[in-house]
């Protein structure tokens, strides 16, 4: 049975990755700060900020998915914040690199989560690809940084896969909850413009993107995790009020609020291009949720 570990498995998208590669029947273990409560997967600590890794977790280890990072959109953005944000993902790729050195093994695979911020917090008619270099602004260059990080891994053999994951939606928790929130009170409203588009993924088929990188061996560099379909902020709210029969008739929430409540978070909510799926479709890679449609009626059901 091939062993995976999953560094960061105990958020939204690690404890649901974690058990999709058991039901196809992989060996899990993650890494987390805090020894997990999952007490049908094996725990093992690491502490980024002394540089110490808890060394059993990475014996007979045959790839290794990285998802370890702040959440990006939990804070304001201070120069301190950036540089948690920041470290938190290139420390960790980096602490797993030279520990497995030490230690001579060798990995078959290592996956590292990245996100669609690496072409930055714009709105444009471009449709960006995973040729496109990454943008100046804050979160291109820490998605930049973060995917150099894990560069490592490739540049001594080891097949190595970025993941740039667009807007992930879940039943519970995530992105879709905190949008629900004034949805359910009848204030469906555009945000800024609402002409920003919003690539997005169903949390399914993030984690089903993970494990077919992980078993198809001629995935190498990064790839676009999106759902096919473009869809603007505006189109995305109304749809979701629709789906549960609320009110969209409010009037745009104004880029200003939105500036004065989050700082330079808010070019997160306030920005967004188009971003292709078309290399992941290329590869082989089937969506269970290609459009809006297919995933809200998935999402909201006995809601």
């Amino acid at each position: 049975m091939s062993r995976v570990l999953i560094a960061g498995g105990t958020g939204l998208i690690g404890r649901h990755l974690s058990k999709s590669l058991q039901e196809h029947g992989y060996e899990v273990a993650i890494l987390s700060r805090n020894r997990s409560n999952l007490s049908h997967i094996r725990s093992y600590s690491w502490d980024l900020n002394q540089n110490e890794i808890q060394i059993e977790a990475l014996n007979n280890c045959d790839y290794i998915i990285n998802l370890a990072g702040e959440n990006i959109g939990a804070k304001r953005w201070t120069r301190k914040r950036k540089q948690e944000i920041l470290e938190s993902r290139t420390k960790s790729s980096k602490l797993i690199f030279d520990n497995l050195k030490k230690e001579k093994h060798k990995l078959r695979t290592f996956i590292t989560a990245s996100a669609i911020g690496y072409y930055g917090a714009e709105t444009s008619d471009h449709i960006y690809r995973e040729s496109d270099r990454s943008a100046r602004d804050f979160l291109g260059q820490t998605c930049s940084k973060w995917e150099q990080a894990a560069d490592q891994f490739a540049q001594v053999g080891v097949r190595t896969v970025k993941i740039r994951t667009g807007i992930v939606l879940s039943k519970v928790g995530g992105a879709l909850a905190k949008l629900n929130i004034p949805i359910r009170w009848g204030f469906a409203s555009p945000i800024g413009h609402g002409k920003q588009y919003m690539p997005w993924i169903h949390i399914e088929d993030l984690c089903n993107i993970y494990i077919y990188a992980l078993q198809n061996q001629e995935m190498t560099g990064a790839y676009n995790a999106v759902a096919p379909e473009h869809i603007t902020n505006k189109e995305f709210i109304r749809k979701a009020a629709q789906k549960i029969d609320k009110p969209f008739w409010f009037p745009n929430i104004p880029a200003f609020v939105l500036k004065l409540g989050f700082g330079q978070l808010s070019s997160m909510l306030l920005s967004g291009s188009r971003v292709s799926s078309e290399k992941l479709l290329a590869a082989g890679y089937s969506f269970q949720f290609p459009d809006i449609d297919s995933a809200f009626e998935n999402l909201y059901v006995n809601k």
